[in-house]
Order: structure tokens, then C-alpha cells, then sequence
């Protein structure tokens, strides 16, 4: 699949070139080639769908995106290889999947590290977040921002979660993500990584018992259709990372790098207020769908994953966890 892959991009990057000072004023124009797995109405591809449209506003037309979604050019994994082989310019992964080549980013998946959606965006939007973002430059990948994907949860075929003893013998598919797997074996479960796209099939086959996902993935993807018990654990809230080629990037100009970044920055609001909106309708529907939504005591599987914790003491890791962990609250302001 990456070898095809490579062969349909130089391809494609002769149709680039072509591009060549056809922007009406003699400029060159730029095509950047970004790949991803979701679908075209997904919240975080029409995000991307606002950074293009952003970009091209602001570099009057010279520079354009190409979005290629579903998987066209590979899976998360493939797609990152493409951008350090520098025949792919982008792309949007879940930090999930990038940990295995920016290990930075496998603190993401460390269950229950953040208290909610606030403590986890001050650190996304934080000196730690910002730092982690930059970590794949040696591996040849610059992170450009953090998309919203959303808090995980447990949903199974013919069994409601309520406390960590209940995943007890189940198989619950996960990310091919260290932590995710030992997360879920630590609460109990057995951990089985899968592909994305096998989950629907090994759930109705009952090859494997449940997994775990957002409430958008999980109403998109039709899995209550087969899982009708649903969980709000929210153990993990690894987020998606949009990605550009470091080879890329090096050859843009200050001006163009600016113009990427604040076509960035304006896309990451508008995919938030998006995911939002997606959840709470997601929520509703998969409820008319007569999917069980149970709100379970995190207390319990917050103390089943503390040994986890434990082991990572004295770490970098750990101490990367402890620090994001300590991130403080803002101060509300007093009235007087």
C-alpha cells in the first residue's frame, strides 16, 4: 500500500508542478496534498476544509489545499511515512498513532490525565501542548495544531460498563497505542488493537466483545447499530495533530509559513464549536437509537489505572504526566 502510494503522488506532484504560474498573475502557486482516514462530513475534515479555505484567502489564490479523505492515500500510520519521505505534504492523525513516532505524544493516551475538556485545551493550548506539537521536527514531521477528538468511552455489544470489574473477560479493540492497550488491561479487559475499519465487522461477528471511542466516531461509523451499551468513562482524550512535512515546510517563505499558521489558528476554534455541536447530536441520536448511555462513578476505574501511574514515576514520561497534571485552573476574577 506505501510503495502505491508513493507512485500515485509523484504522480500527482507532476500535476502540481503544471500548476506552475497559473494563478491568473503570473505567481506560483502552491498546492499542498493533505491525507487523512475520516469521512467529508466529519467535524475535523470540515475544519481542515476551513484552513484551505482560509489559506487561499489570505495568499490571494497561491497557495491552495488538496484535501484526500477516507484513508484515500493510506492509513494514519502510512500517511505519517509519506510526510518523512516528503512525497506527501500533510496530514491529520490521532496522537494515538503518532506516538509511536514522537514518543512525546503517548502522554495523550495515558487514561484519565485530564479532569475535562478545559484542562485538557489549557495544556493543548500551553507551553507543554506547544512544545509536544514540535517534537516530530527531528523525525522530519512539524506539528502545526491540535484538533478537538473528543473524550473516549467504552461501548459493548450485550453488557453494560459500570465499574471497572465489568470489562472483566471482555476483548475491547483499541489504537495500535501502547498505553491504550495497557490501560485497558490494567482496568480488567483484554486489549485487542485493531484497524479502525475492521471494528464494525468484529463487533456484529462478536470477534471482539466492544472498543472504545468518541460519540461522533461511534454514531458516524454505525457501531451502535451492533453496541447498544455505552459508557461515559471518558478514560482518554488523545487528540488529532494536523501535520506538515518538515521538507514542506523548509521551503515556503516567512510569509507563506505565516499565512499556513494563521489559516491554522483560524481553523482550530471553528472544528471545536463543531465537535461540540457533533457530540451533544451524536448523544441524542445514538439515545433514539435505543443505545443504554450510562454515566458512570470515574472514581473506580480512576483507581484501577493508578498503578499505571505508579510504574511511570521517575520517567520522563512520568514526569511530563505529573507536569501536565499540575496545570493550574485560571483564577476566576472577583467583582468588586
Amino acid at each position: 500500500m506505501l510503495v502505491q502510494n508513493v507512485r500515485f503522488l509523484l504522480s500527482i506532484s507532476l500535476v502540481g508542478i503544471v500548476l506552475i504560474g497559473c494563478a491568473g498573475t503570473g505567481e506560483e502557486v502552491i498546492v499542498l496534498r493533505l491525507a487523512h482516514v475520516l469521512g467529508p462530513t466529519h467535524p475535523v475534515h470540515r475544519g481542515m476544509e476551513r484552513f484551505a479555505e482560509r489559506l487561499e484567502e489570505l495568499s490571494g489564490g497561491t497557495m491552495r489545499v488538496e484535501i484526500y479523505p477516507n484513508a484515500q492515500l493510506g492509513v494514519e500510520r502510512e500517511t505519517i511515512e509519506l510526510l518523512q519521505l516528503g512525497v506527501l505534504d500533510m496530514a491529520k492523525v490521532s496522537s494515538a498513532v503518532l506516538e509511536n513516532f514522537v514518543p512525546e505524544m503517548s502522554v495523550f493516551s495515558l487514561p484519565y490525565l485530564f479532569d475535562d475538556a478545559d484542562h485538557l485545551w489549557r495544556v493543548l493550548e500551553g507551553p507543554i501542548g506547544k512544545r509536544i506539537l514540535l517534537a516530530g521536527e527531528k523525525k522530519r514531521i512539524r506539528g502545526l495544531c491540535y484538533y478537538d477528538a473528543g473524550f473516549r468511552s467504552f461501548y459493548v455489544r450485550n453488557r453494560l460498563i459500570q465499574t471497572p470489574e465489568d470489562l472483566k473477560g471482555l476483548k475491547i479493540r483499541v489504537m495500535r497505542s501502547y498505553f491504550s492497550v495497557r490501560s485497558i488491561n490494567i482496568m480488567g479487559g483484554s486489549a485487542v488493537p485493531l484497524a479502525f475499519s475492521e471494528v464494525y465487522t468484529a463487533l456484529q461477528q462478536g470477534v471482539i466483545d466492544g472498543a472504545e471511542n468518541n460519540p461522533p466516531n461511534f454514531y458516524l461509523t454505525r457501531h451502535y447499530e451492533v453496541a447498544k451499551y455505552y459508557t461515559l468513562d471518558e478514560h482518554s482524550a488523545p487528540p488529532d495533530v494536523l501535520l506538515i512535512s518538515t521538507w514542506r515546510w523548509e521551503q515556503l517563505s516567512a510569509e507563506q509559513k505565516r499565512w499556513v499558521e494563521l489559516a491554522v489558528a483560524a481553523s482550530v476554534p471553528y472544528q471545536r464549536k463543531l465537535w461540540e455541536e457533533a457530540t451533544a447530536s451524536a448523544l441524542q441520536a445514538l439515545e433514539e437509537a435505543g443505545v443504554t448511555i450510562y454515566h458512570p462513578d470515574k472514581a473506580p476505574f480512576r483507581a484501577a489505572v493508578a498503578p499505571l501511574y505508579r510504574e511511570l514515576q521517575g520517567t520522563v514520561l512520568g514526569e511530563l504526566a505529573a507536569a501536565i497534571r499540575s496545570v493550574a485552573r485560571p483564577t476566576a476574577l472577583t467583582q468588586e
